[in-house]
């Protein structure tokens, strides 16, 4: 495996605890602390969407790399 994939796996693997951290603190607003706390979904909200297209944009570049390299 060269270089550049193993950089790009770790970069998914990365991206995507961030991505499961932040959706852990949206359900953790969603399940405890709504609705009194509704003026910090839109926040929590935008901020697990943006994890989540971080985390698939690096998966993408490491798929079609996976297949260049095949």
């Amino acid at each position: 495996m060269s270089e550049e994939l193993r950089k790009l796996e770790k970069e998914v693997k990365k991206t995507k605890r961030m991505a499961s951290e932040q959706a852990m603190e949206l359900h953790d607003l969603i399940e405890d602390r709504l609705p009194d706390a509704y003026g910090e979904l839109m926040c929590i909200a935008q901020a697990t969407y943006d994890a989540c297209k971080v985390w698939d944009e690096a998966n993408q570049k490491l798929i079609a790399a996976q297949s260049d390299a095949a």
